[in-house]
């Protein structure tokens, strides 16, 4: 299988086409050229991309937080190996929908056809439930891809890691939203943002794909029902940012504040109170040091 088939599809999606479809849905890559992010993954010569470039299937763990790609890469990897995708939550699902999904990948077994069973939130299986992918993971009948938000170091059993390789996923970079946020007014031409409304939205969705593209389909929504030309960010939120971005600035910097009220007494009771940007006689919130010599 070429490079070429991996990151190009003819193949048509016409569910996700849908008026009703929600925009996360619309806009879910159908190719790994439109997967955002990740790239020390999916980059030229990085693991995932080596992977799908040897053109064989491998059990795998995708972990990392919500919103990130997981479920997205599952189907990829299914539709660029022609593989069935079977798809299953462990938050609804048991022992008797992996039984069906292990007769389904038989009989796709018996007409030389791959089988990818992707199981979402793998970590709410137990134990038991667990231990019952085991056999047909090693013995080739399904290719196995979890998905897990938590440590499988200590969420999976280990005779099932083992047997799939651990994939770590990041938070999108707020670069890496902002070209998610491009493509979505695409689909969104009449919602338009005004200065800075972007970087709030980016900061907001905190690299979780999933929920920048649902607030921004919510924004598109309640600007039409408002009949609003160009969202604005309120100024108490500009307010709220730059005080939030101050404290912080405050707190990875302790030695530039200092307690104008500190008394020389509490200096005597407080061996290093400008090192630490604390005294004992003040409950005040520090303030910047006007001066070197302050």
């Amino acid at each position: 299988m070429s490079t070429q088939d991996l990151f190009q599809s003819d193949t048509p999606e016409p569910a996700r086409d849908g008026p009703h479809a929600p925009l996360a849905e619309r806009l879910r890559p159908r190719t790994l050229a439109d997967v955002v992010g990740q790239t020390h993954l999916l980059g030229p010569g990085k693991p995932l991309r080596l992977a799908f470039d040897s053109g064989k299937l491998h059990s795998m763990i995708l972990w990392g937080p919500p919103g990130v790609g997981k479920t997205t890469l599952a189907r990829l990897t299914a539709q660029a190996f022609g593989a069935d995708f079977i798809a299953i939550s462990a938050v609804l699902s048991g022992v008797k929908d992996i039984r069906e999904a292990v007769e389904r990948a038989r009989m796709n077994q018996g007409i030389g056809r791959a089988t990818i069973l992707f199981v979402d939130e793998v970590h709410r299986f137990n134990k038991s439930q667990q231990d019952a992918f085991l056999p047909h993971v090693e013995s080739g009948l399904f290719t196995f891809i979890g998905a897990t938000t938590e440590n499988p170091s200590f969420e999976v059993v280990g005779a099932l890691l083992s047997r799939a390789q651990v994939y770590v996923l990041k938070s999108l970079t707020p670069d890496e939203l902002g070209q998610l946020m491009q493509r979505a007014l695409k689909e969104l031409p009449d919602l338009k943002l005004g200065e800075g409304v972007d970087k709030l939205l980016a900061a907001y969705a905190d690299g979780d794909a999933r929920k920048l593209l649902n607030l921004l389909e919510q924004l598109d929504t309640a600007a039409r029902t408002a009949k609003v030309e160009e969202v604005e960010t309120p100024p108490s939120s500009k307010t709220r940012w730059r005080s939030r971005c101050a404290a912080s600035t405050r707190a990875a910097r302790p030695s530039t504040t200092r307690f104008p009220r500190c008394t020389k007494a509490c200096a005597a009771a407080t061996p290093t109170p400008r090192s630490t940007g604390w005294c004992a006689c003040s409950t005040a919130a520090p303030t910047r040091a006007t001066s070197a010599a302050a």
